[in-house]
This record gives structure tokens, sequence and C-alpha cells, in this order.
């Protein structure tokens, strides 16, 4: 799966990506979306007017809303500290943060977000998760936080064995855990084929980044365990289980700072930021190609079989075999990278953390 710049291809995209020399940027206007190239605009917009059921003039309002919402979310949750208990954009697309008191509440509005005064602070929910991640670990569940419920989420797939211990956790817990079950399993997006491609394995393509003059690609670390030489280069990294991030040392001489869309167009990606609770994001990679939808809960825990990876992103997005490693964003900012999928949901490690790990900078 591409991921950030050019190299959101796959081994056979790595060709046509380096022969794309430069980018399309129409002037403004009221039906465009800052940051969005022509390409991830037409899906962005037509999937969210499909999700929501509004006309695309509308989810162009909304998407053209979002950047500011996210910007707002965080610098008041940062500013009340422990009074807030994380928040989410709402399906307008406006910020919404939890607190715990009513001058919380109040100091929320006046910076311009809705408050929403709250049961659990995010130490009990936290304490709840930690609860549930200190059992011996089951494979084919997850455990994330769902802002907009206030609740731990505890998700146990149809595949998922000795359960009993979790279910008596969770109940002991109350109403700051929620059980969900899902159909199937949780498993990495891996996958035999083509894309970039080593010992008969395919990724996708992530983040093209660079240090000290040399270009690197931040893949998923269960690609990179896997394979020591990939037809782009060599694997210098791999952080997986625990997390899920890696490093190749790009040697094919092509390091854009765009993903691909697979249309013969690129999205400049411009920056790494945080994912949001309801925000819009597209995903790109060498099986699904370009898809979007938003973020569901942050902070989950997916125990695959394999092991388990803590903090990452769930998303609604479309993924499958082939895709690890590709790219999540939202417009021009880049999010994450494709870890896996399960009981329809897809599963990111955060980019930034990767970016810090091996002390890269996005091209």
């Amino acid at each position: 799966m591409p991921t950030r710049p050019l190299f959101a291809r796959s081994a056979t995209a790595l060709a046509a990506a380096a022969a794309v020399a430069g980018f399309l940027t129409p002037a403004a206007t009221a039906t465009t979306i800052d940051g969005y190239s022509p390409t991830v605009q037409r899906e962005a917009v037509a999937s969210l007017a499909a999700d929501a059921g509004i006309s695309e003039s509308a989810a162009v309002a909304l998407l053209r809303t979002q950047a500011a919402s996210v910007d707002t979310l965080h610098a008041v949750t940062a500013s009340l500290g422990a009074r807030a208990a994380d928040g989410y954009l709402d399906a307008a697309a406006k910020p919404v943060v939890n607190v715990l008191d009513q001058a919380a509440a109040d100091q929320v509005t006046a910076a311009g977000a809705q408050a929403r005064l709250v049961k659990h602070s995010s130490a009990a929910l936290a304490s709840a998760q930690e609860a549930l991640q200190a059992l011996p670990t089951v494979a084919h569940t997850t455990v994330g936080l769902d802002p907009k419920t206030n609740q731990v989420v505890l998700t146990i797939a149809d595949a998922a064995k000795g359960t009993d211990a979790l279910l008596k956790t969770a109940a002991s817990l109350g109403d700051r855990v929620r059980v969900e079950r899902v159909a199937g399993e949780m498993h990495t997006a891996i996958y035999n084929g083509e894309a970039i491609t080593g010992g008969g394995t395919r990724c996708s393509a992530g983040f093209n980044t660079n240090r000290g003059g040399q270009n690197y690609v931040i893949d998923a670390g269960h690609c990179t365990r896997a394979v020591s030489q990939w037809n782009i280069g060599p694997s210098q990294g791999a952080s997986f289980p625990n997390n899920d991030y890696g490093l190749i040392r790009n040697t094919s001489g092509s390091a854009p700072g765009a993903v691909t869309l697979w249309n013969g167009s690129t999205q400049r990606i411009s920056s790494a930021g945080t994912a949001t609770v309801g925000q819009r994001i597209s995903k790109s990679g060498s099986t699904t190609h370009l898809t979007s939808g938003s973020v569901q809960r942050l902070n989950v825990t997916v125990n695959y079989a394999e092991g388990s990876v803590y903090q990452l992103i769930q998303t609604n997005a479309l993924v499958n075999p082939g895709d690890s490693g590709g790219c999540l964003f939202a417009g021009s900012v880049g999010l994450g990278i494709t870890s896996g999928k399960g009981g329809g949901s897809s599963y990111f490690q955060p980019v930034g953390e990767a970016l810090s790990a091996y002390g890269v900078s996005l091209n």
C-alpha cells in the first residue's frame, strides 16, 4: 500500500510513480478543499455523501470544516488536562470535548467547541483498559477507547477462543466497558504477490522519508520483520509486535513526498498529524487502492495471532491483504501506516511514533 509520498505504490507502481513530476493545484474555490488533491477530494466527498446521506456540496463544507475542528479539539483538550476526558468530531465535523464538571464545560464553550459532561475520566477508562490488557492475551480481540460513548470497548471476533476471563473482568468494570462481537478474525494485512516484494511476500510501500541525505520508507513492522531485502532496498529495522512500524532503506532512486492514487495522480503529504475520532480519512494501498472512511477509535490494542500491537488507530476504511504498510491520511496530513483488519474495521500504526523512533522526516 502506498503510504505517504509517492511510495504509496507497490512494486508494480514504482515506475509509474517515478514518472509523476508534479502536481496540478487548481486555484481555491468554494468547491475545493484545502490540501486535498482533486482525486482524493472526489473520493472523500463521494464516500462521505453516501455514508451520511448528504449532498456533495454539504460533504465539501463538512470536510473544509474538519481541519480547523481538529486543531481546536487538540488545543482545548490539552489546555484542560485531566479535566477533559478526550473528545471527537461530531457528524457535522464540529469539535466535542468530554468534560467532568461545569467549569470545564464553560471553558470549552468559550473556546468555540461543544462541551459534553461525562461520567468517566480518562484515568478511569485507562485503568479499565489496563485491567483487560493485564489478562493473558486472547488472539482475535481488541481493546480500545470510544470517546463518543465514554467507554472502553472490548471487541471479540468469532475466531477468539478462551474469552471467559476477559468477559468476567469486563463485567466487573461496569459501564466503563462495552463488549462488541464481530465476525471473522483479526489479522495483519500481509499477502503473497506483488507490490513491494521480497521473499515471496507482498506489502505496500509507505511514507517516503529521509535522514542525513539518505531516503528511507516507513512501513509496517510485520512486513520489515518478515523480509530482509525488498525490491526497493533492504529492511533497516522492525518493531513488531507491540508496535507495527519498520524502516526500509530506499535505493530505488525515487522518493517523492506524495501518495499514489492509482489513476496517474498523487496526493502531496506535507505534514504528519494525530488522528481524531470522527475525522474523515483516506487510505491508499496496493490491493484496495484509494478508499475513504472515518476514525472510529484510538489507543486500540489489537491482539493478532502473531502478537499484540498497542495504541493503533481504528477506522472503517477498506483494507485487504497486500495493503500492509500503506498510508492513512487526511488531505495533505499523514496519519498512519496500515497494520491489519478484522470485524469490518482497519487498524493503523500512528506515523508520528515511527518517524520519532527512526529519527526520519517526511520527504
